[in-house]
């Protein structure tokens, strides 16, 4: 660790002032806590609404009522295509080749299709094991999974989670 690092609420000021990533903050609103903007750590899978959100979703609800269908082909931002304006900022964040990342689904819809493709229970093998408390969309996907195969989620769906006391 630093030996210059300390917990001090003037350390973490000085911190701050330095951080060259600051002006993000900017770009998003927070919610209000007594007048003041509120400490957000509970970010999951929503986080802090960008500012520009309202204006990037009226430029594609404006192509949808005037282009319709066509709004998948033309346009400012071309639905069909979308992950390919996404990519190029995808992969310097993860450190991939653009040709080796795509955009895909949300997580629940990409865990659904991939088990769809690949799950084929038999007699013997047919236990999905999954951590207790998962997101609930991640369960349901499951669940309806499990029920697609004609099967019990109560005696298919095994829930692990840390022993108590413990976190990991």
């Amino acid at each position: 660790m630093n030996e210059d690092f300390n917990t001090s609420q003037e350390f973490a000021i000085v911190q701050d002032k330095k951080d060259e990533l600051a002006f993000f903050k900017s770009m998003f609103h927070f919610p209000q806590h007594h007048g003041k903007d509120a400490i957000y750590f509970c970010g999951n899978s929503l986080g802090l609404q960008p500012k520009n959100l309202t204006q990037a979703i009226q430029t594609e609800l404006d192509a949808g009522k005037e282009r319709a269908i066509g709004g998948y082909f033309e346009g400012k931002h071309p639905w069909l295509m979308y992950h390919e304006l996404l990519t190029p900022s995808l992969s310097k964040i993860i450190g991939a080749n653009i040709k080796e990342i795509t955009v895909t689904n949300t997580l629940t819809v990409n865990l659904h299709l991939m088990l769809l493709s690949f799950y084929k229970p038999n007699k013997t093998r047919f236990k999905i094991v999954m951590e207790a408390g998962a997101f609930p969309s991640d369960q349901y996907a499951i669940e309806t999974l499990v029920k697609h195969f004609g099967l019990d989620p109560s005696d298919t769906i095994l829930e692990i989670e840390p022993p108590k006391g413990k976190k990991y």
